[in-house]
């Protein structure tokens, strides 16, 4: 059984492929390099929901696989929800995670402790070859801390303390840990038993 998850993030793919197998246990996860190659859509929706249905829907034209795919980011209430939908790209092209985090950190410079809350938000969007449709969210709400720590995770993980864990970075935090209480993680533990269901119905 094999779905296609439109990324190319190895660590994403073994994230969605540990939480299926906990519904699927013979799953196959495939990601963009497992593919023939074709045109990914530019990003350019308003939202997460909006991107990844765009990537999902794109991914079963070009597959014809039951098709995942997300989108997330990082929202900093001092900078009125931004980066949001920008977060890969904040500091321009190319993409560069050391460079958004520093642009973020230089953004934040004159920001007191106390207004540096934050929340990463993921849409997980799921497209079915007979048509069915399904988009869910995770949020994970915590703030922004000033200086990077942590080898775990990627993007912003190494800046970013959750309400859950606080005195953690999420790039400090075991794999099974940041599941528990990651923003993805509650999308795709949401998402899990739907693409189950439409899998095996």
């Amino acid at each position: 059984m094999k779905v296609f998850l439109a990324s190319r993030n190895a660590k994403k793919i073994e994230e969605m492929t540990r939480i299926l197998r906990e519904h699927l246990p013979e799953i196959e996860v495939l990601g963009l390099d497992d593919v023939e190659h074709y045109d990914e859509p530019v990003e350019d929706e308003a939202t997460f929901e909006g991107n990844a249905l765009l990537k999902a829907r794109a991914g079963l034209a070009a597959t014809g696989l039951p098709s995942l795919a997300d989108d997330s980011g990082i929202c900093v209430d001092a900078l009125n929800g931004m980066p949001g939908v920008l977060s890969a790209r904040w500091s321009g092209p190319p993409k560069s995670d050391d460079r958004n985090n520093e642009l973020l950190l230089a953004q934040l410079a004159d920001v007191p402790d106390e207004r540096r809350t934050a929340h990463f938000k993921c849409a997980v969007a799921f497209v079915h070859p007979d048509g069915e449709e399904c988009v869910v969210d995770g949020v994970m709400p915590g703030r922004v801390i000033r200086e990077v720590r942590g080898s775990g995770g990627f993007g912003y993980d190494v800046l970013f303390e959750a309400e859950d864990r606080p005195g953690f970075t999420t790039a400090e935090l075991s794999r099974e840990d940041k599941d528990a209480i990651s923003h993805r993680g509650w999308a795709l533990r949401r998402m899990a038993p739907i693409v189950a269901r439409m899998l095996t119905s």
